[in-house]
């Protein structure tokens, strides 16, 4: 991109500002984030835009050339995420405020992130001839297709709110080529017009470290533990309950295993699973595990590593993903991954070589992959060295470098007609 490019990014539903793994952080956060700083690094000027939750809130630079600003829109508390379509007139109304202070070139392009983001990309982009690249991290027609037991399906708003994006978008930005196929067979989307840009890992904060005993140490966890851990926000889409249900299986056939099985959940409530803590809490205490089972609340990216490094094995068992940050992190830290085999885990995971992908969601086969693995250790050895082999192929720089290059392709293409002109 030209010297002094500037990119307004767009992420409403939740802010690069919270906790990962509570509310509706998750791993949209880290990306935007990690991405931004290193398109900074490169000399891209980013302003981060997302939706004021409190009033009086400043611009936070978070890092240099990088800037998180707040659109005001709706009461700023008891809006969901579900509610947030609702304000999207104030919100354009709020961003055009934001963009009018500044020449009609002030920004080279808008990237959204989650349709939300989207749909107000769409009007401002209309508006201005700014291009739009949008990643969309999940869909509803995906997340549709692979619902857990009980778990209430996207709505059809959204999914005509995502159909819309990605008709309106100069560029679309996929995590994998999956993700890149669903947007073409689901959405319609123009081949020509889908990029695939694979998410990164902070190779300097993710990594072995002085390895699994010195965590422990750290983090006053038996050196001769069997830990399994699940880092996520805690609802039925993520699939904690699959993880609970096979050391109930675990337990059954190896009661052993008793004395030194610790099953640690990491993370907050979220979105459909705002009941979900509890609920866990009660279902583990129904199959006689609560006694292994140990929940905990995010954890700060700085403490993270070393709760990847403690563990034996980090479990992922969505019902899908759009690519798994947390696989790759904890993969970076020299421990393995059992995940399951759906959407990005499939890239995030190399099965056999940095752990195992399981099909579905059966508790007795997570329970055999798990154990199998559990009572190997030259085979968790050799896992763990593939796991460090395979994350180090995947750095934010790399992230950032094909992202700009998206960048440049969208300025390039013809601009459309704006509706009106901005100063």
């Amino acid at each position: 991109m030209k010297n002094q490019a500037r990119v307004a990014t767009l992420m409403l539903h939740t802010s690069p500002l919270e906790q990962a793994g509570t509310g509706d952080a998750g791993g949209m956060n880290i990306y935007v984030v990690e991405g931004a700083i290193q398109m900074a690094k490169a000399g891209v000027e980013v302003d981060i835009f997302t939706r004021a939750t409190r009033s009086g809130l400043q611009d936070v630079q978070i890092a240099d050339g990088v800037t998180v600003k707040h659109l005001e829109a709706g009461p700023y508390e008891g809006i969901s995420k579900e509610e947030l379509p609702s304000q999207l007139c104030a919100l354009t109304s709020s961003m055009m405020h934001n963009v009018s202070k500044f020449p009609s070139d002030y920004y080279d392009v808008i990237h959204s992130h989650y349709w939300i983001s989207g749909q107000l990309g769409w009007m401002v982009a209309e508006r201005t001839g700014i291009p739009l690249v949008h990643t969309m991290h999940t869909t509803a027609k995906v997340k549709n297709l692979a619902l857990a037991e009980g778990e209430k399906a996207e709505p059809n708003t959204r999914v005509i709110g995502e159909t819309q994006v990605v008709a309106a978008s100069t560029a679309l930005i996929a995590n994998t080529d999956a993700e890149a196929a669903s947007l073409v067979s689901l959405y319609d989307a123009c081949p020509d017009n889908v990029f695939v840009v694979t998410p990164g890992v902070d190779l300097g904060r993710f990594s072995p470290g002085t390895g699994q005993a010195a965590a422990r140490k750290a983090l006053n966890i038996a050196p001769d533990a069997k830990m399994i851990t699940f880092v996520g926000r805690i609802q039925p889409h993520k699939g904690p309950e699959v993880l609970l249900r096979a050391a109930a299986e675990m337990l059954s056939h190896s009661p052993y295993l008793r004395a030194k099985l610790a099953v640690v959940i990491i993370g907050g409530a979220s979105g459909n699973g705002s009941q979900e803590p509890e609920r866990l809490a009660a279902l583990s205490k129904f199959l006689g595990v609560d006694d292994v089972v140990h929940f905990m609340p995010p954890v700060a990216r700085e403490e993270l590593p070393n709760w990847y490094r403690a563990s034996d094995l980090v479990c992922v068992p969505s019902y899908s993903e759009s690519f798994g940050l947390v696989a790759l992190e904890a993969q970076a830290c020299g421990t393995p991954v059992v995940a399951t085999a759906v959407g990005g885990l499939r890239t995030a995971v190399s099965d056999g070589i940095s752990g195992s992908l399981v099909d579905g969601h059966d508790p007795k086969a997570w329970s055999a992959v798990i154990s199998r693995l559990l009572s190997d250790p030259s085979r968790l050895i050799s896992l763990s060295l593939g796991a460090i082999g395979h994350a180090s192929k995947f750095g934010w720089d790399a992230t950032a470098r094909r992202t700009l290059e998206v960048y440049d392709w969208a300025i390039d293409q013809p601009k459309p007609k704006t509706l009106f002109a901005v100063n």
